[in-house]
């Protein structure tokens, strides 16, 4: 009886480090693929073409795509 204890306890003991080490690869790996940028800092003109627009030299803006209308940095 006391081996089944035992056991049962060391079971579930590696269930929950395993469950905490998926959370935090789960989170980690959360962080590292959002890349937006923030919504106050102007994109650089690569980041306009990047993002499928073409700049307008004219007015310093970023025309089409993810930053349309935005000032270049």
């Amino acid at each position: 009886m006391r081996i089944r204890r035992i056991l049962t306890a060391f079971i579930a003991t590696a269930a929950l480090a395993g469950l905490g080490l998926t959370g935090a690869a789960t989170a980690g790996a959360t962080g590292a693929t959002t890349h937006a940028a923030p919504t106050d800092a102007a994109p650089t003109v690569g980041e306009c073409e990047d993002g499928g627009g073409t700049v307008d030299w004219a007015t310093n803006t970023c025309k089409g795509g993810k930053y349309d209308g935005q000032k270049i940095d």
